[in-house]
């Protein structure tokens, strides 16, 4: 199945960062992981994307900052994520 271009900016050791991958797996969402911890260079990338967020996660889904995991959970409660990951035309 297609899903939205989701591109989450995070580190392998915190916990919001896993949370957040867990939600996107268990929608079966495809995602690009970039590992700020193991490529720290991103990290002034992911900040220029994020209008200067420097904390982890940072999610974009279809180029659009959703910002941290409380955000992401927030449209999953808000039931909007669903709407947001579906394909992009």
């Amino acid at each position: 199945m297609a899903t939205a271009n989701v591109v989450v900016y995070a580190t392998q050791w915190c916990p919001f960062c896993v949370r957040a991958r867990q939600l996107l797996e268990h929608k079966q969402v495809a995602y690009e992981l970039i590992d700020v911890g193991q490529e720290p260079a991103r990290r002034g990338e992911m900040m220029s994307r994020a209008a200067g967020a420097h904390t982890v996660p940072q999610i974009f889904i279809n180029g659009e900052h959703i910002g941290g995991c409380d955000d992401l959970y927030a449209l999953e409660r808000a039931q909007q994520l669903d709407s947001k990951l579906a394909p992009n035309p």
